[in-house]
């Protein structure tokens, strides 16, 4: 399994179910050069809080497990 493989299988595994909590949703687009790139969708897509999800929970997580990743970044 390739870094991509494992980072998208995380956020399906890990960070999806916690989004689909709350309304929203979330999907993988890809990885490349350190940066993560996902789509909000769902109540993600209004929400004013949504840039706080992607930073501070979503780059978190990731980053703990993946030092590699430098950033998240939504479409």
């Amino acid at each position: 399994m390739n870094n991509s493989d494992a980072i998208k299988a995380f956020i399906e595994q890990e960070i999806r179910p916690l989004i689909l909590q709350d309304g929203g949703d979330i999907e993988f687009i890809g990885f490349n050069n350190g940066i993560v790139t996902i789509k909000f969708l769902g109540a993600c897509v209004s929400c004013p809080y949504s840039i706080f999800t992607l930073k501070m929970g979503i780059l978190d997580r990731l980053s703990e497990k993946f030092p590699d990743i430098k950033d998240v970044v939504a479409l």
